[in-house]
């Protein structure tokens, strides 16, 4: 409903600016809606250490040096996600210019065209990141983006997805997994480390706090 409303506001106002119209019958007309507020869904710090060391062993007893190399790409994808919070889209549309793993920072390009800059002071995080770029280093070049799929072109959201929910199920986990459910984890267990929420909402790129206040609400302690 709130679509239909907002499209046909936008069309009757280009009616009233082409002056097609004398006086728009949607200028006056304020409607508003009542909507559920879930909260987010998180995954269990257990079971994202569950999820990650299913990643590691696959790694390890790979069967071949495609699959090795699809498991070090996964595994830097996730642990990236999980040690920024950042959103699935900003991952897939890094270039590699925006990762600097000499001095461990990372260029996100946001939501509104916002840049914010992360660092990354895991050190299994920046070796997951190190390791990729060594592997992929020819795909990357042709490439353009920092993560690539086996055709060298850039990695799809889709892609991360669907490799979250093969790995979730290597790992015996139940529960459904996204990939924003690492960002609302990565937020959540911020909070419950006692760290500032203006500080989190900068990590996030929120531009209001009061989204980033919701995590209050998920936190335990």
């Amino acid at each position: 409903v709130k679509r239909k409303i907002a499209s046909l506001k936008a069309f009757f106002h280009y009616m009233e600016y082409r002056e097609m119209l004398r006086e728009n019958p949607f200028s006056k007309l304020d409607i508003r809606f009542r909507e559920a507020k879930l909260l987010p869904k998180t995954v269990p710090f257990h079971s994202i250490q569950t999820f990650l060391s299913t990643l590691y062993i696959w790694k390890d007893h790979a069967e071949s040096d495609y699959q090795r190399r699809c498991c070090i790409r996964d595994i830097a994808v996730t642990e990236l996600l999980f040690a920024t919070g950042m959103r699935i889209s900003e991952l897939c549309s890094l270039k590699p210019s925006d990762i600097d793993l000499e001095s461990s920072n990372i260029l996100i390009y946001g939501k509104g065209s916002k840049e914010r800059i992360l660092q990354i002071g895991n050190p299994e995080v920046l070796a997951a990141l190190s390791l990729y770029r060594e592997t992929f280093s020819a795909d990357i070049a042709v490439c353009g983006y920092f993560f690539v799929n086996r055709l060298r072109q850039k990695l799809s959201d889709q892609s991360v997805r669907l490799m979250i929910n093969r790995y979730a199920k290597l790992a015996g986990l139940s529960q459904h997994i996204t990939p924003h459910m690492f960002r609302h984890s990565f937020a959540t267990l911020l909070l419950e480390q006692d760290v500032d929420i203006r500080y989190i909402q900068k990590m996030l790129g929120h531009s209001s706090i009061s989204t980033t206040e919701i995590y209050t609400h998920v936190s335990n302690t």
